[in-house]
């Protein structure tokens, strides 16, 4: 299956009408393929208000049919200046297995750093309590806390970004407001307890394929009170060839049963 890959950045400022109205159409039947109750949460909503803030790429098959999309969030911090909260990811169960989820996000970030800043760097932010979700962005991204690969303490930028997080932008996380915030292990507890989103620890279907991580990530959450990791890195060009290395030493993690940090 070959896919096109369109990307959309603030759609709901720039877009006529009818492309909104194409755009959120699209969005909302891959998310219903996707979940039992559709959660009215994120580009979901389909307004051209819940599109503003949004970074989108949209996949589409050979035969010109919505397959899946990444719905990313712009987060402006003070004195950190603009984060991209990584979001909301669907695809189509039929299109499962084809990397896909990767392609969508890929697109999304190189796209939009090649636009603003393609010297520089994007920090990032995932908010998640699927296991394959908190592997990828420790395998893909830079600088990620909390991750095997970086230091046992969350830098200064890390804690101003989750603080911020933290105190204003829990709705575009679909963290509850009864959910407290560990500082020290960047988790948020009860975040989405008895939600479309609360899994359970051994569904196999959102494990990642290096056990490694995953005994990294379950270590860190009760899923039974719907916990979710908050990770807090950055990406660059440079980070594809960091990527390629940590694939190898990531073999060495799923060798050992304690779980020291390993510097990259």
């Amino acid at each position: 299956m070959n896919f096109t890959i369109e990307v959309y950045q603030d759609p709901g400022r720039v877009l006529p009408d009818e492309s909104i109205d194409n755009l959120s159409r699209d969005i909302r039947e891959i998310a219903g393929d996707c979940f039992h109750d559709l959660p009215e949460y994120q580009a979901i909503v389909g307004t051209r208000g819940a599109l503003c803030d949004k970074l989108i790429t949209l996949a589409r098959d050979e035969n010109s049919t919505p397959q899946g999309f990444c719905s990313m969030v712009f987060l402006d911090i003070e004195d950190v200046g603009r984060v991209l909260h990584l979001g909301l990811t669907c695809v189509r169960p039929e299109a499962r297995g084809k990397r896909l989820t990767h392609l969508l996000v890929k697109k999304a970030l190189t796209s939009y750093l090649l636009k603003q800043n393609p010297f520089g760097k994007i920090w990032i932010s995932n908010c998640a309590g699927v296991l394959s979700s908190l592997g990828n962005v420790a395998m893909h991204f830079e600088q990620v806390f909390p991750s095997p690969f970086h230091a046992q303490c969350p830098g200064a930028t890390h804690l101003k970004i989750a603080r911020a997080i933290n105190e204003q932008f829990r709705p575009a996380m679909y963290v509850l407001p009864e959910a407290l915030l560990d500082e020290e292990k960047f988790v948020f507890r009860g975040s989405v307890k008895d939600t479309v989103f609360h899994k359970e620890k051994d569904d196999l279907a959102y494990h990642h394929r290096k056990n490694g991580l995953n005994r990294f990530y379950a270590n860190m959450m009760n899923f039974e009170q719907g916990d979710e990791v908050l990770q807090i890195g950055y990406f660059r060009m440079i980070s594809v060839v960091k990527y390629i290395l940590r694939q190898r030493r990531v073999k060495q993690l799923n060798r050992q049963q304690e779980h020291p940090v390993l510097e990259l």
